[in-house]
């Protein structure tokens, strides 16, 4: 019967014996009464057990795809896109949520951040001898016996018989396991015999639901074995194949052994089936089997796509074109895996410009308005990961995809869904366009009603939108009179750094308004947001200060209010010590709104802070050049501080800026070189260092603030030289 045949002792021969046909109704057979009792119930009669056996019939070499029930419940997959599951992700990550794009890392731990805990190895648990277990465990040990010992007749009635037990209970599969079930239905999959295949995968894909079995079958070499049979002329056999690959693959190991075994390529053709069978041509591609075909392939094709590597092996193998293709069609069972699959692959940026070349996010768009919730929520998510670029944002908006997730957010009930669309909404707000969409379409007063009595990775998103949404005046003000600045306050005193780096920006964007930087001066939001400086997390330290620039700014006693915080100017300026090249721009920033305030720029310049500055001027990054002269020109109103940066080797490194290409790094420098000139010796290393040069060509600039700065040093320069002269010839 198998190419790799199973021996078995006498005992088990024995057993096998009560599959043999007696020889008369009544008359002497080759098995006792029990026996042939058991058999006329595998056959014909109801059993013992929950439902009623199949006839061995059941296994043709066709699957009836009635027979396929709760197939959506088969489909599922363990919900990996916990928006930024913060881990990530996003997040995404998916961060996880929040899950960005994945870095490449080696092959062999190349897997992304939407991994879920089954990654962690579970505790093998094993049944006591002496425990009290129920009677189905035992006969389904004894059924495994007959699998070992049995012809083909025998092994298909006991594969039927077995399926008929509730192999969703740990019991039953663990039964199966515990007496090397496993060995045999494996063993099984490598023979010639389709009804024994087929009875085995339907077997295996029921059981490896168990996080333990997935890895038993990894450890004993299933996934080779049924990647081989992804190769099958028989429809029924690869989507069998295909949806256990689907449920084992569900950690890194059996990943990797998909795609090192060639799995992914083989995947990939099942999405286009419909053009590669042997069995008679169908009508078209969405004919009932081919649809099934694509769907487990897509199913597993989910599964695997967690790993960085394999998202790659499924773009190499053509797998995008066919799964734009497999979008347009009505068959939601389809589609869910099929979004999943590029829910989770859009965390590339090479599928990212794939999905816009196949035209992916107008068949998003138009998923969004499913009836499906499941549907949705993958929709919304692959939306999430794709809105990082600016052209998908706008294509979400031009095919209307924001009205409907401005409606999405009144269902609140699946929060699944609900932090998939928050996501959504929060990438598409980045856009300005998009966000006067929003407005129109109510959706910020929803996204204020949504700050409180959520679960965190909804509140990520959430503030995010906000934050983004209150980059423009009517939005900041909107959100002050549908009361979200308290609430907004309220969450700075989480320790979620996703949501903390989200909450700060949205309280730094309400503070640009002066009545609603009131109300967070009044609720002591600006010391929680300078507690936020001490947090070990730099996104969080870095968004903190950025926060605090608008709120000292428009203070109405800034530099008293920034006094009465004990021990939170020296803090600041340790800040400067940092690695972080955000942190220490958005400190640069802080520092540069804190010396607006002469007392305190006494302070900080008694805490060092002229030394700190000068000790970061040898800079190429753009942003932190920018606020570093910012802070370098408003700490030169100081005592000898134009001195003491000239004595600390910072005005040689500044000339340099004038280099850059970005014009808001000329004007911070030009003002720094403007105050700088104010001493000799400052003068003396500009020139030497051909400052008069670049500044000459700057006056001539557009920017006015500039072209004065500018204007101001080469006169400071000239008026030394002048002097210098005039001094020689006297």
């Amino acid at each position: 019967m198998s190419k790799q045949e199973i021996r078995f002792n006498e005992e088990q021969q024995k057993d096998s014996q009560i599959f043999e046909k007696p020889k008369t109704e009544d008359g002497p057979s080759s098995a006792t009464g029990s026996e042939k009792s058991k058999v006329e119930k595998l056959y014909f009669g109801k059993s013992h057990m929950t439902k009623r056996l199949e006839p061995s019939l059941n296994w043709r070499a066709t699957v009836d795809y009635k027979d396929h029930k709760s197939s959506t419940k088969d489909s599922q997959e363990e919900k990996q896109g916990k928006l930024e599951k913060s881990s990530t992700s996003v997040s995404t990550g998916r961060g996880q949520l929040l899950r960005k794009g994945g870095e490449k890392v080696e092959e062999t731990v190349s897997e992304s951040s939407s991994e879920s805990e089954e990654d962690e190895e579970p505790l093998d648990h094993r049944q006591e001898a002496n425990a009290d277990l129920p009677s189905e465990y035992w006969q389904i040990q004894k059924l495994v016996k007959y699998l070992k010992g049995g012809n083909q007749t025998a092994t298909v009635i006991a594969l039927c018989s077995m399926r008929d037990f509730n192999l969703a209970q740990e019991t039953c599969q663990l039964a199966i396991r515990d007496v090397g079930g496993l060995e045999v239905l494996i063993n099984l999959l490598d023979t010639d015999e389709v009804k024994c295949k087929i009875g085995s995968l339907k077997i295996l894909k029921e059981i490896s639901h168990n996080p333990q079995i997935r890895r038993n079958i990894v450890d004993l070499g299933g996934l080779p074995i049924m990647v081989n049979i992804l190769d099958s002329s028989h429809k029924s056999l690869k989507c069998l194949a295909a949806e256990t690959i689907a449920n084992v693959a569900k950690f890194k190991r059996a990943r990797r052994a998909v795609r090192q075994h060639g799995g992914i390529t083989k995947l990939v053709a099942l999405l286009d089936c419909g053009q590669n069978s042997s069995e008679p041509a169908q009508p078209g591609l969405y004919e009932t089997r081919d649809v099934e075909v694509a769907r487990c392939g897509a199913l597993a094709l989910w599964s695997c796509s967690k790993s960085h590597s394999n998202k790659e092996a499924i773009r190499k193998a053509g797998g995008i074109p066919l799964l734009a293709r497999l979008l347009k069609t009505s068959h939601e069972n389809m589609l869910i895996p099929v979004v999943g699959t590029l829910q989770e692959c859009a965390s590339e940026e090479n599928y990212r410009a794939a999905i816009k070349a196949e035209r992916i996010i107008e068949n998003l768009v138009k998923n969004l308005n499913s009836e499906n919730e499941q549907l949705q929520e993958h929709c919304a998510m692959a939306i999430y990961q794709c809105a990082e670029d600016e052209e998908t944002r706008d294509l979400v908006r031009l095919h209307g995809g924001l009205k409907p997730l401005a409606s999405l957010l009144n269902n609140t009930d699946n929060k699944e869904r609900l932090a998939a669309v928050t996501g959504a909404i929060w990438k598409c707000s980045i856009s300005k366009e998009n966000v006067i969409k929003f407005r129109e379409y109510k959706a910020i007063e929803t996204l204020v009603g949504l700050l409180t009595d959520q679960p965190e990775e909804v509140l990520v998103n959430v503030v995010g939108a906000l934050g983004e949404c209150c980059q423009e005046y009517e939005n900041r003000v909107l959100v002050r009179k549908c009361g979200g600045i308290q609430p907004l306050v309220n969450l700075l005193v989480g320790i979620n750094q996703a949501l903390l780096v989200n909450v700060t920006k949205a309280v730094g964007a309400c503070a640009v308004e002066p009545e609603s930087m009131a109300i967070i001066d009044r609720l002591d939001g600006v010391r929680l947001l300078w507690s936020l400086l001490k947090n070990p997390h730099p996104d969080v330290k870095a968004s903190a200060a950025w926060a605090l620039c608008p709120c000292i700014e428009n203070a109405k006693d800034a530099g008293e209010m920034v006094r009465s915080f004990v021990g939170g100017l020296e803090l600041v300026v340790n800040l400067l010590k940092s690695d972080n090249k955000e942190v220490l721009a958005s400190v640069c920033a802080a520092i540069t709104n804190i010396a607006k305030d002469q007392e305190n720029l006494a302070v900080i310049t008694d805490h060092g802070v002229v030394p700190l500055l000068s000790k970061l001027a040898n800079t190429n990054n753009d942003k932190l050049r920018r606020h570093l002269a910012e802070a370098i020109s408003r700490c030169c109103m100081w005592g000898r501080n134009r001195v003491a940066f000239g004595e600390h080797k910072a005005v040689a490194p500044l000339v340099r800026y004038l280099k850059s290409n970005d014009t808001n790094v000329h004007r911070a420098t030009a003002q720094a070189l403007y105050q700088l000139s104010e001493d000799a010796d400052n003068c003396i290393t500009m020139h030497e260092n051909g400052a008069v040069k670049l500044l000459l060509d700057m006056v001539g600039s557009p920017d006015q603030d500039l072209q004065e700065a500018a204007a101001g040093c080469i006169s400071n320069i000239r008026r030394l030289a002048l002097a210098t002269e005039k001094a020689r010839y006297n």
